[in-house]
């Protein structure tokens, strides 16, 4: 084992939430940010469609909290929603001011809001279909500049070390084993503060649009060392994941069925609407249930998701991202239906919390 490394904090994980931590702490802090593979390698690199918060005059942080309740179906802690919802937009400012650049309406002077589902305005921002890099591209533009935060990229921690505090009984972590993956050598990594932001567990499933990483190392080791864990069984499955043999997790973004694109069975026909009267727009549980049952119903590998009725260049200036790929696989989605099919995407569980670590972890 390699000699003991020293941090003011340890920051494990290496996504939005990493990076922001890692930029909101006192400049003064010795940092140490762990990322499994490259900065860019995370889920985070990989969102599309955009993030929540209100920005419209027409909108209220009181109809987005109903409406975050209401797609809960009655599980979620009212508090925590509340706190999330009315601090979204001072999240989203400061990303802004970091230069994260959401596109704008074509006046220039606001911005472009997408809806999506389980919301009753639109209140989505978003870079064009290409959200997570823009976001993560930024932040690790700035991590990268900071003088006092060290970046240990092919990193994957271990398992954490937890010590008593002198003088009581209270244990506290104190630091993680840490393995680089190049090297095959394993370190000691020791700090003040350790933070986990190391994502979810999705990677579990057969079918997901996770990268490798996400395989949950964050709450087996939070969980080996006697901290709680809840909620595990609540995976959050995306509606709309590309269905062909050479496609690896590539993510359909929830913002084309925000834009008019129709769910559509092998025949043609539309159906969402016989599952709930929002449509396309459901909550994503709901439209991934009815998904899974007209696939099953019918003995299909897959449905379609079809948007080929907006014109073309609607198509490929809001989702140029898509159009790209999609047609790399034979599929031109300004003619074409896309074959979709539901894969396993957010871990909602994990290590119990407060409220306030949830805002900035």
């Amino acid at each position: 084992m390699k000699p003991t490394n020293l941090f003011d904090v340890l920051i494990i994980g290496s996504g939005a939430a990493g990076l922001t931590l890692a930029l909101q702490l006192d400049k003064h802090l010795h940092i140490a940010l762990i990322s499994k593979a490259a900065l860019q390698a995370g889920a985070s690199w990989y969102a599309q469609g955009g993030i929540a918060a209100v920005f419209d005059e027409n909108d209220s942080l009181d109809a987005h909290i109903a409406d975050t309740l209401a797609a809960g179906a009655g599980l979620c802690h009212e508090d925590a929603v509340r706190f999330v919802v009315e601090h979204g937009p001072d999240a989203i400012n400061w990303l802004i001011e970091q230069g994260v650049d959401f596109t704008k309406d074509s006046d220039q002077e606001s911005y472009h809001l997408t809806q999506e589902g389980g919301h009753s305005h639109r209140r989505i921002l978003h870079t064009a279909d290409a959200t997570g890099k823009e976001v993560t591209g930024t932040l690790v533009d700035k991590v990268i500049a900071a003088d006092n935060i060290e970046i240990y990229e092919q990193h994957c921690a271990v398992d954490l070390i937890s010590q008593a505090d002198k003088g009581s009984r209270k244990i506290r972590c104190s630091g993680a084993y840490i393995l680089d993956i190049e090297k095959d050598t394993v370190s000691l990594f020791q700090a003040k503060s350790v933070v986990l932001a190391s994502g979810g567990a999705s990677k579990a499933y057969l079918y997901t649009s996770n990268p490798d990483g996400a395989s949950g190392d964050g709450v087996a080791m939070a969980w080996r060392r006697g901290c709680r864990v809840a909620n595990m069984e609540f995976n959050q499955f995306h509606p709309t994941c590309l269905y062909h043999p050479k496609a690896k997790s590539f993510l359909i973004t929830e913002a084309l069925r925000g834009e008019g694109a129709i769910l559509r069975l092998p025949d043609g026909s539309p159906f969402m609407k016989n599952f709930h009267p929002d449509g396309e727009l459901a909550p994503r549980d709901v439209v991934a249930r009815a998904i899974d049952h007209e696939m099953k119903r019918l003995g299909s590998d897959c449905l379609y998701l079809d948007i080929s009725h907006k014109p073309a260049a609607f198509i490929t200036e809001h989702f140029p991202t898509m159009y790209e790929h999609c047609l790399g696989f034979g599929i031109d989605i300004t003619q074409d239906p896309i074959p979709i099919v539901p894969a396993a995407h957010y871990t909602c569980g994990g290590i119990m919390t407060t409220t306030m670590v949830k805002l900035i972890c």
